[in-house]
């Protein structure tokens, strides 16, 4: 009833269409017209023969003549009624079969449906609309964001130049709007001065505009846009944005820092309240070879192994795990613990190394900058001699011509990067260079989550999502310090204490078994508890933290809530990011 409504006003509410509308009631009048006065023809004709009928029955020969049914119960029997009954034919194939059925799909059927259109895709948001976040383009960032949104309560919109583009998305489920983005009624329309955040992602010219003229409409509101150079985030920033997003950067920093070799050092990738989230590689340290048991991490430094990374994937670090050369630890620990594992495993590093860069696109030059930086040979293989201009030591062909590997010096690499943007690419050359050589360490880029796995499968030993970064990103400026989202879909979260943990052990809740979600924090009074021991008694009022993936996080949701007290979870984070 409400969509009917909205079409409705919609409809009525288009000047055109109120002219339309009362044009084709003009028609219908006109069609009642010539059937009364049809029907008064009739009945003088039949008279003239001496033929009696009702005026029901004339009525009944009017209408079955005009719309062409013909049934021939009732005929003139002279010339005159004959041609009357002609003229009336032809006024019935002219009206009824043609000049009213145009009439009603241009004048009325028509815009009915872009009606429809509109009501779908509206060009105003309602005016108790607030904290939800505006995007101004549907791109895979956006597409990787918003079902984090939905899942936690967060409103959004994305507004579309077109209705056209609106529709599209509309019809995928996504909640649409229409407007012009360089235009300040816009998004006052949008309710901006209401709204939690803009994202703007699209050209970095347009995300200009688009920020410049956002930021004179609310000068509170957080705007994210992105930016493919320095020179344009300096504009941004010039313009209004709160935060600029170096996709670019922030990927070759990603992929540079997960190069096996590039130093055994733990790497903060997330922090929070003090408490700093880790990688390590375990290449090379003396940490190779033994069980997490027994190699004495947490004794020796505090830190504490929430996990491992497992092709692009955060597994539970299960205490008779072996450690191998290939294996990337994942730690939590405060500032001085982080610092205590490097000084005991992070200074004997792994010695040079080569690494081939298959892509000269920004993302690979900025992987090659970084890798040199830490004192690490690398090679980019590129098509186009135009991006390597500036990199002599670049290679120019086809990654997959033996000559030109040869010449890259691949038989030396430990590490194969892919940089390119195209993800069907990147399956073929991980596929190829798997089959190349076995124990190549592949890491390779990529645009749509949708391929990861599948990169995976191909025989990449990792894989980074440029959507789920960017998503990560905008995550968590959206939800502050109420929890973090980090790479690689991993969450840290607070909750109050269940019930049912309230006064027991750490080490008898079993929390990591029964969801896989691991306690990294304690809370009691103010004072925190960082990697607490299997012994420690959890309060009752306390506030834990945890680690996990999405999945885990759901479950420790669905096993724990009733144990809560009466507000759940999510109004729980809700009620303390408030506070």
């Amino acid at each position: 009833m409400k969509s009917l409504v909205a079409v409705i006003a919609a409809f009525m509410g288009n000047r055109s269409s109120r002219s339309n509308f009362k044009t084709l009631l003009r028609l219908i009048s006109l069609l009642v017209f010539l059937v009364i006065l049809y029907s008064v023809l009739f009945h003088l004709v039949m008279e003239r023969e001496g033929q009696h009928f009702s005026w029901i029955t004339g009525v009944y020969w009017t209408l079955t003549v005009m719309t062409t049914l013909g049934f021939g119960d009732i005929t003139f029997h002279g010339d005159l009624g004959r041609f009357f009954s002609i003229c009336v034919l032809m006024t019935g194939v002219m009206f009824l079969l043609v000049i009213l059925p145009f009439t009603f799909i241009e004048f009325f059927y028509a815009p009915w449906m872009k009606a429809q259109a509109s009501a779908r895709t509206p060009r105003e948001l309602p005016a108790d609309r607030r904290n939800h976040v505006i995007f101004t383009n549907y791109d895979p960032i956006t597409a990787a964001l918003i079902p984090l949104l939905e899942k936690y309560g967060h409103p959004h919109v994305v507004l579309c130049q077109n209705i056209t583009e609106g529709l599209e998305l509309y019809e995928q489920g996504l909640s649409v709007a229409v407007g012009d983005l360089d235009d300040p009624e816009t998004y006052r329309k949008m309710r901006l001065p209401q709204a939690a955040m803009l994202v703007a992602t699209r050209s970095d010219v347009l995300n200009t505009n688009i920020t410049f003229t956002a930021r004179e409409m609310a000068e509170h509101v957080p705007i994210v846009a992105s930016a493919s150079s320095d020179n344009s985030r300096d504009v941004l920033e010039l313009a209004g944005a709160t935060h600029v997003l170096r996709m670019e950067r922030t990927m070759g920093q990603a992929l540079a820092r997960r190069v096996i070799g590039k130093d055994c050092e733990a790497h903060v990738i997330g922090e929070m309240d003090g408490l700093q989230i880790a990688e390590a590689n375990a290449a090379g340290t003396e940490l190779e070879g033994l069980t997490l048991a027994n190699c004495g991490i947490r004794s020796r430094t505090g830190v504490n192994v929430i996990g491992v990374w497992d092709h692009g994937r955060l597994t539970t670090a299960e205490p008779e795990m072996v450690i191998r050369r290939q294996t990337v630890l994942v730690l939590a620990g405060t500032a001085g613990q982080i610092a205590a594992y490097d000084a005991t495993f992070g200074l004997k590093v792994c010695g040079q190394s080569h690494v081939v860069i298959v892509g000269g696109g920004r993302v690979g030059r900025i992987t090659s900058e970084i890798l040199k930086e830490a004192g690490l040979s690398t090679t980019i293989i590129e098509k186009l001699p135009a991006r390597v201009t500036d990199h002599p030591e670049a290679v120019v062909g086809d990654a997959t011509k033996m000559d030109v590997l040869k010449a890259a010096r691949t038989r030396e690499a430990d590490t194969i990067i892919i940089t390119s943007h195209d993800d069907d690419l990147n399956i073929s050359l991980t596929i190829f260079f798997r089959r190349l050589r076995e124990n190549f360490q592949i890491i390779s880029r990529c645009t749509l989550d949708r391929n990861v796995q599948t990169l995976h499968r191909a025989g990449a030993n990792l894989v980074l999502s440029s959507a789920s970064m960017g998503a990560n990103t905008i995550f968590n400026m959206i939800r502050e310090d109420d929890n973090l989202l980090l790479a690689e879909g991993v969450f840290i979260f607070p909750s109050p204490v269940p019930r049912r943990m309230a006064g027991r052990r750490l080490a008898d809740c079993a929390v990591r078994t029964e969801t896989g979600c691991t306690i990294i924090a304690v809370e009691n009074n103010g004072a925190r508890t960082v990697n607490p021991e299997p012994d420690l008694i959890l309060p009752a009022k306390g506030k834990l933290l945890l680690i996990g993936t999405l999945e885990a996080e759901e479950k420790f949701l669905k096993a724990f809530q009733s144990e809560l007290a009466p507000v759940g979870l999510r109004r729980y984070w809700k009620r303390s990011a408030k506070a």
